[in-house]
Formats: C-alpha cells, sequence, structure tokens
C-alpha cells in the first residue's frame, strides 16, 4: 500500500536546502566514482572490440555473442531474483544491527545459488549442443559450450556478491574490482593468448580468469565485512524471511522479463541471419549501451535514497531531487549520444570496412536511449518504492511486444529491424513507467526549470553540425572526438552562463568540491 500524499512532508527537517544538499553530495561522491569506472570501461573496452573485431573477424564475434546468449537465458534462473534482493536486504539487516539474519541470509543464499547451478550447468552441456546446430545453425559454437558453462557459474556468484557489497555501501571498492582489476586482466590474459594462436577459445578463457580474480577480491571484502558470529558452542544460520522469499520471487520474473526484452533481438538475429550479420550488431550494441552511462552512474546512489525518503513520507523532496536528477542526466548525455547519431558510419568503420553497414544500428539504438534518459530513474523509482507487481504486468506486455515486432521485422530489414524493435519497446516501457509514477507515487521529472536546457543542447548540437560539415580530418573518427570534446565545452559553458539554476548549482558546488578534494592528492602524489 503506498503512504498517504496528503501528508508527505511530516518527517522532514525544516531546512529543506540542508537535506537537499546533504543527499545530492552522497549522490555526487557515489556516482562519480561508479562514472570513472564506467568511463574507464567504455573507453578501454571501445580499444579493445576495435583490436578483437581486427583479429576475429565478425563471424567469431557472432559465435561469441551466440553463446553469451544462452549464458544470458540461464542466467535469468540461476541468480533465482537473489541479486537484487541482496542489495535490499542486506542494507536494511545492517542498518537494524540483525547480525544473525545477515549472515544466514548470506550463507543459505550461497548454498540455494550453488545447487541451483550445478543443475544448470548440466542442461547447458546436454541441451547447448542441440541449440547451436538446430536453432542457431552454427556447428561452432559447441567446442565453446563447457567454456561459457564455466563462465554462467562463475558469474552468478560475482553478481550475487557485488550486489552484497552495494548493499553494504560499498561501491566504490566493488567498482575498483569490478572496472579497474577485472577488465584489464580480461584484456591483457586476451591479447597474450590471442598472439599464442588461441583465437576464440583465448578470448573466452580470458573472461573466465578475470571472473575467478573478481569472485575472490569480492569474496575477501565481503568476508572482511559481514560481522562475525559471537564465540559459542554453535553458530546457527536463520532461515530466510518470507518476505526476503517473496520479493525474490518477484524479481526473479521480472529478470525472466527483462531478459526476454534484452535477448530476443539477438535471438532472432541468430535463427533467421547468420553468425556475421550478429557480430555487426553485437559490435554496434556494444556503443549503444554507453549511452545511458550517467543515467546508470547516479542510480547506483539513488535506489537506496528512493527507498529511505519514500519510507519517509518525504515524496515532496524526493519529486525535487527526481526533477532535478533527470535534469542532469538529460543534459550530460545529449551531447554524447547526438555524436553517436552525427559520426555514426565513421565510428563504425573503426572496427573494419565490414562494420560499417550497422551505422543505422547505432542511431536507432541510441534513440530509444535517449527516451529511456529522457524519463530519468523511473523504473527505479518503482522497485524502490514496493511497486515490483506492477514492473512485472508492464514487462510482461513489453516482452510480448518485442517477440512480436522482432518476428516481423527481422526477416523484411534484417538487423536493423530487431534494432528498431528494441528502441520501440525500450521507449514504450519507459513511457509506461513514467505513466505509474505519475499515477501512483504523484512524481513527475518535468518542471518549467527544463527550458534552461535548450540553449546550452541547441549550442551543443550546432557544434557538432559544423564540425560535420566544415572540419576535414583523416580519420574521420579524430573528427568525432574533437566534436565530443567541443559539444560538452559549449554545453558546459552555456549551462553555466545560463542554465543552471539554484537546486543545479548545489549538485555543481558538490561536483566541484569533489573536484578540488582529488587535485591536491594528485599533485602531491607526482
Amino acid at each position: 500500500m503506498n503512504p498517504p500524499l496528503a501528508t508527505p512532508e511530516l518527517g522532514q527537517s525544516p531546512d529543506q536546502s540542508g537535506v537537499f544538499r546533504q543527499h545530492m553530495g552522497k549522490v555526487s561522491r557515489h556516482s562519480g566514482v561508479f562514472f570513472a569506472g564506467t568511463i574507464f570501461n567504455a573507453a578501454a573496452g571501445y580499444l579493445f572490440k576495435v583490436y578483437l573485431a581486427r583479429v576475429l573477424g565478425a563471424k567469431a564475434l557472432g559465435i561469441y555473442a551466440l553463446g553469451m546468449t544462452l549464458v544470458g537465458f540461464l542466467s535469468v534462473f540461476n541468480v533465482l531474483g537473489l541479486h537484487r534482493t541482496a542489495l535490499r536486504f542486506v542494507a536494511e539487516y545492517s542498518a537494524t544491527g540483525k547480525a544473525g539474519l545477515l549472515r544466514g541470509f548470506l550463507v543459505r543464499s550461497m548454498a540455494v545459488l550453488a545447487a541451483a547451478n550445478i543443475v544448470l550447468v548440466a542442461v547447458m552441456l546436454l541441451a547447448g549442443p542441440w541449440v547451436a546446430v538446430r536453432l542457431y545453425h552454427t556447428p561452432e559454437l559447441r567446442s565453446y559450450i563447457g567454456l561459457f558453462a564455466v563462465i554462467m557459474l562463475l558469474g552468478v556468484f560475482t553478481t550475487f556478491l557485488g550486489q552484497v557489497l552495494g548493499g553494504y555501501q560499498e561501491v566504490a571498492r566493488r567498482t575498483v574490482i569490478i572496472n579497474f582489476v577485472g577488465t584489464p586482466a580480461a584484456i591483457a590474459v586476451t591479447v597474450l593468448l590471442v598472439a599464442l594462436g588461441k583465437g576464440l577459445w583465448g578470448y573466452i578463457f580470458a573472461q573466465i580468469v578475470s571472473a575467478v580474480l573478481v569472485l575472490g577480491l569480492s569474496a575477501a571484502l565481503v568476508w572482511r565485512l559481514t560481522p562475525k558470529p559471537e564465540h559459542g558452542p554453535s553458530v546457527s544460520f536463520p532461515p530466510l524471511e518470507k518476505k526476503v522469499i517473496s520479493f525474490s520471487a518477484a524479481v526473479l520474473g521480472l529478470s525472466f522479463l527483462e531478459f526476454i526484452v534484452s535477448g530476443t533481438d539477438r535471438v532472432v538475429i541468430g535463427y533467421y541471419l547468420s553468425a556475421r550479420e550478429l557480430g555487426i550488431y553485437a559490435v554496434a550494441g556494444a556503443i549503444v549501451v554507453f549511452v545511458p552511462i550517467v543515467l546508470r552512474s547516479i542510480n547506483q546512489i539513488f535506489a537506496p535514497i528512493i527507498s529511505d525518503l519514500y519510507a519517509r513520507g518525504q515524496l515532496a523532496m524526493l519529486n525535487r531531487m527526481f526533477q532535478t536528477l533527470t535534469k542532469w542526466v538529460v543534459g550530460l548525455t545529449v551531447p554524447l549520444a547526438a555524436v553517436l547519431i552525427v559520426f555514426a558510419k565513421p565510428l563504425m568503420r573503426i572496427f573494419g570496412p565490414d562494420f560499417e553497414k550497422g551505422w543505422p544500428i547505432l542511431v536507432v539504438g541510441t534513440v530509444g536511449q535517449l527516451i529511456n534518459c529522457g524519463v530519468g530513474s523511473v523504473g527505479t523509482l518503482l522497485l524502490m518504492s514496493g511497486q515490483q507487481k506492477r514492473l512485472v504486468w508492464i514487462q510482461a506486455a513489453t516482452a510480448a511486444t518485442m517477440v512480436v515486432l522482432s518476428l516481423a521485422l527481422v526477416p523484411r530489414w534484417g538487423i536493423t529491424g530487431a534494432a528498431v524493435a528494441t528502441a520501440v519497446t525500450l521507449g514504450m516501457a519507459n513511457l509506461w513507467f513514467l505513466i505509474e509514477v505519475r499515477r501512483r507515487l504523484g512524481l513527475f521529472p518535468y518542471n518549467r526549470q527544463w527550458w534552461r536546457l535548450v540553449l546550452p543542447l541547441g549550442g551543443s548540437c550546432a557544434t557538432l553540425l559544423v564540425l560535420r560539415k566544415l572540419v576535414v580530418l583523416r580519420p574521420q573518427w579524430a573528427v568525432a572526438g574533437l566534436g565530443l570534446i567541443a559539444a560538452y565545452l559549449v554545453f558546459a559553458g552555456i549551462a553555466l552562463a545560463f542554465g543552471l539554476d539554484a537546486d543545479d548549482r548545489i549538485i555543481a558546488g558538490a561536483i566541484w568540491s569533489r573536484i578540488t578534494s582529488i587535485l591536491p592528492k594528485a599533485e602531491a602524489s607526482i
């Protein structure tokens, strides 16, 4: 049941600006660490994808993408909804001092995951070769099924422990382990094994090496953070509470529907088209996935803040944060999205001549992600406010739409049809989330202050078009890089001069304070 909207502010401090400043400072600090890690992954991953595309080719990457669809499908079930459950209940048990329930949740969840995944690994080993030949028409995939099974097994525990660290509010350390340790390890091992002639096998095996490293570091950190039991004759682990099981069941259903939405395009491409086409589609998709980088960074810390404010009935403060953060997400996302749209062809050409034909996927996918970012954290708001059942119903309708559109468009338009199906489905789901947030929570991300974005974003986009038309550089992707820098500089300059309201200045001040606190440390280390 929703809290009454008529009296949302009874528990708030009189100094609303101070409360807002405190929350925004926390968002800027934690999301900043996650953003830095994601940027590092984006830069390293982009260069790495170029290397893989040129060394392995489109077909090998297509085989890898097909194998990962098997991992992705079974991963919907192998985590049993316990990953998001860990994020919520580890935080709750830690905050309320329920160390026994916390230890019971961790131990029993790990045991359940281990038992379930023994069964699912067997399923993959037995059914994988049949799927490779009969469904994907790619017999070469059979040789790699065992490696993909190991990736799946390791992935379930790294995912679970990563969310446990999120529950402990250790986002920074988790980011270091995954992004600054795991990613470089995977890249280094891949380059070594490919140089030794191991090809696609080497790339997949490198993922396993990286996962083992991340799992070991994550487990060690979780062990240190978890309260140790008092000395006694025996240690008991309480069973999982009913509310934990209920929440996990809802998340499991939601995860399954999310997989249908996110994986249908690749499955349909694998069935109707070729591994080579899927490889091109996967490379374009790997670029598109970084468009909502700002939104994902903010959601890492905004999610628990949503839960906190909603539980205390402070809906006006939550709406104020929702509006301000959504405006910042849009402002910081549009310049990047504009670069991907304007320079789609040269960006895809970096991966090789075979990949240039994937530029429409880059354009269409970016438009879909713009809708996603344009409505802000609507899905997170519904989940963190106890509206997970509504999410399940919406995702069910979205999944059905995705299947119908993919089956209708891929045979006619090829991989461009898959991109259109994905963008339409993503846009539909997010607009529906927005409607539900307005109806059930009384929150809405837009206000009159949004007009302040028009001039900065207009100047940013105009700068890109001028550079695209007038600047002649070879290779052309260099112009795209120049355009990205220029677009953000123009946006920042106009926004600072004309586009910031009082709440925006609070965020800008928090970001600047964070930067100035880091600079002296950096200078001292030189």
